[in-house]
């Protein structure tokens, strides 16, 4: 059985840590869930791995690249991954209530967290991009193995400056 590794990242609004790339290292693929900040973090991200990328409210309105919502298949599990500004103040049950998909990815809140609700999960990377509301930037791993679906929150340095949305 063959173990996929799909790296998680939301909020980076404009900035990509050093760190990222190092807690990133060996991931197929990176699902960004919005509040890019910008084409050159698409493009420095891609140089990890290919990206695929939500529009986050930050995020200017047609943004070439960037999708409302994904749903992505990886291993035979099926991935959503929304901004999650679109439902207010995001949960873990708003997002089961309204998205398909065995793992849901989200942003907005910068606060990492996973969720885990029956056979789904429910994950936010927490915000990668500077510092705000004295939070650790972070970014997360997703380990797929067949049935078996894994997620580690990866902390990043915390000496980057903070920036405002």
């Amino acid at each position: 059985m063959t173990r996929r590794l799909i790296g998680l990242i939301a909020d980076t609004h404009g900035l990509v840590r050093p760190e990222v790339h190092r807690a990133l290292d060996g991931v197929e693929l990176i699902l960004h869930a919005g509040d890019v900040g910008g084409h050159e973090v698409l493009a420095e991200l891609s140089f990890i791995a290919p990206v695929h990328a939500v529009r986050g409210n930050c995020d200017a309105p047609g943004t070439p690249g960037l999708h409302a919502t994904l749903l992505h298949e990886v291993g035979g599990v099926a991935i959503h991954v929304s901004h999650g500004h679109e439902l207010g103040a995001p949960t873990p049950e708003r997002l089961l209530a309204r998205y398909p998909g065995d793992v849901l990815v989200y942003g907005h809140t910068h606060v990492a967290r996973v969720t885990r609700s029956g056979d789904r999960l429910v994950v936010n990377p927490g915000a990668a991009g500077p510092a705000r509301f004295d939070l650790v930037p972070s970014v997360a791993r997703l380990s797929i193995e067949g049935q078996r679906i894994d997620v580690e929150i990866v902390r990043l340095d915390e000496s980057q400056p903070s920036a405002d949305c």
